[in-house]
């Protein structure tokens, strides 16, 4: 029986990571870059400019939307430490989309070398 550590690893061997150090470059050249974490996490901080899917629901949100239905679209994803975002890569390559990478060690990797962070502003009720 495989673990979940086993179904990552088995992710791993068939997508394409960016090391960290060429996280921000493929950022800039990518069409659209996914937080798979869970929305309190990317409540918490996320990377400039992602937009937030749940990993339990990617999938879903990419059918349903004719924006994304595009298999060419460039595609950046993270996590909180890049299993998720593995896991999600390799279904986005069985769901037929040729351009997508993960983050190697995803937001904590990002957030421990210093690079910026984005915080949603609270709402304020007076």
């Amino acid at each position: 029986m495989k673990t979940a550590h086993d179904l990552v690893a088995i992710a791993k061997s068939s997508i394409k990571e960016v090391a960290l150090a060429d996280a921000a470059q493929a950022i800039q050249g990518a069409d659209l870059l996914l937080d798979v974490r869970e929305a309190d996490e990317y409540a918490n901080g996320h990377i400039p400019g992602a937009i937030h899917t749940s990993r339990g629901l990617l999938e879903f949100k990419l059918s349903n939307d004719p924006n994304l239905s595009a298999r060419d679209l460039k595609i950046v994803l993270y996590c909180k430490n890049s299993g998720r975002a593995a896991l999600a890569s390799k279904s986005l390559h069985e769901m037929g989309y040729m351009h997508v990478q993960s983050i190697a060690g995803g937001f904590d990797a990002w957030a421990q070398a210093g690079n910026p962070i984005a915080k949603p502003e609270p709402i304020v009720f007076e």
